[in-house]
């Protein structure tokens, strides 16, 4: 369903998430990868170089995505391939007088226009998780749809089985 927040977003409560503030990129991650808090937290700790009490900064989280789109990323036991999404999926194209220009989406028509798949969403000093066309994000956000998307990630769970069939 469209903009419901979720109870596992909120819901991700353990000793470590009740001392913490600016966590918004390790409640995402651990929405994304189905993951617990505390390991979201050691996986941006060790590969965003987030501090703790202190969010993400957003030049280092770009660039350990860029890596993580050729080498794909490991949180906890869960491995994930990342794709970039490319301009022309995170705006919207308008005539306007006759000129062509590239707006953002908003969170609403990302949604509507990526109803399925695991996205890791950037808005202006927020980060969020889009999940099969559900938005796992606080509970007072949900009423916040027209929000431009700065940035987005889809994460693919990597199959793991090597099993041959025969049949």
């Amino acid at each position: 369903m469209y903009l419901s927040a979720s109870e596992v977003y909120s819901k991700s409560i353990s000793e470590v998430s009740k001392t913490e503030k600016n966590d918004c990129v390790v409640r995402s991650i651990a929405s994304a990868a189905d993951v617990t808090y505390k390991v979201a937290h050691d996986f941006c700790s060790k590969v965003f170089g987030r501090e703790t009490k202190k969010g993400v900064n957003g030049m280092l989280m770009a660039t350990a995505m860029l890596k993580a789109q050729d080498d794909g990323f490991t949180v906890g036991t869960k491995e994930f391939d990342v794709y970039g999404l490319t301009k022309k999926e995170v705006c919207n194209k308008y005539k306007l007088k006759g000129e062509e220009i590239w707006r953002k989406k908003t969170i609403k028509s990302f949604v509507q226009s990526h109803p399925v798949g695991t996205f890791l969403v950037m808005v202006a000093n927020h980060a969020l998780c889009i999940k099969d066309g559900e938005l796992l994000d606080w509970e007072s956000n949900k009423f916040q749809p027209t929000r431009k998307v700065v940035s987005a990630y889809k994460l693919t769970a990597k199959n793991l089985t090597n099993q041959l069939s025969l049949f």
